[in-house]
């Protein structure tokens, strides 16, 4: 096991390994005020909740369609847009992950990924971002039709890796997943940085 608390750990995506940026896609595309409207947090089917519905499964087709039912045509070609160039949010890794993982891989750890995604998302940042090919395989929340922080799909991909709970960290940035990982018997951390995740991951290892 190397000098690793965990024979396995299982990372969140967005905002753990990847510096995700959603309004860049729309940067540029449209002046800065339909780009603010688009991701108005306080719109009940504004981005958030379609992006929700992504992650659950809904096709790119049947968002857009709903999107439009409720705002119409013209704005539901920005979200088009937004589909068509969505590989451009997928920024960079996040500082000093590509590096955590390598190290970790190195000490012989088993690492994976569980994240309310597309599967076209993961595929996408696995080919932008080679490091992630570290992952030995990932549970994709559209694939599964259940979200983090359903216990099911903690449960669905502890099965599917084969890992004991008991010495598997799963590493996420909201602290409510994080707490659900650890109530069906993972080791939940709440990813803050890489520096603070590689202190609770290789505490023999922090130097480097």
């Amino acid at each position: 096991m190397g000098k690793c608390a965990y024979t396995d750990v299982i990372f969140d995506y967005c905002d753990v390994l990847l510096d995700w940026r959603p309004r860049l896609p729309l940067d540029g595309q449209y002046p800065a005020g339909v780009v603010d409207m688009f991701f108005d947090k306080t719109d009940e089917y504004g981005f958030d909740y379609y992006d929700a519905m992504s992650d659950s499964g809904w096709s790119e087709e049947r968002v857009l369609a709903d999107y439009e039912r409720h705002h119409g045509p013209a704005v539901a070609w920005v979200f088009r847009v937004y589909f068509e160039r969505q590989q451009l949010s997928l920024y960079d890794m996040i500082d000093g992950m590509p590096t955590l993982l390598r190290d970790l891989d190195a000490d012989g750890v088993r690492l994976w990924g569980l994240t309310n995604f597309t599967a076209k998302y993961v595929h996408a940042a696995r080919e932008k971002f080679p490091w992630l090919r570290l992952l030995r395989d990932t549970v994709v929340s559209s694939e599964e039709r259940i979200r983090k922080p359903d216990p099911m799909i903690y449960r669905r991909a502890i099965e599917r890796f084969g890992v004991n709970p008991a010495t598997t960290a799963f590493v996420d940035d909201k602290a409510y997943n994080a707490e659900a990982a650890t109530a069906v018997g993972l080791h939940g951390i709440r990813f803050l940085n890489a520096a603070q995740t590689r202190a609770r991951l290789l505490p023999e290892n922090d130097h480097r």
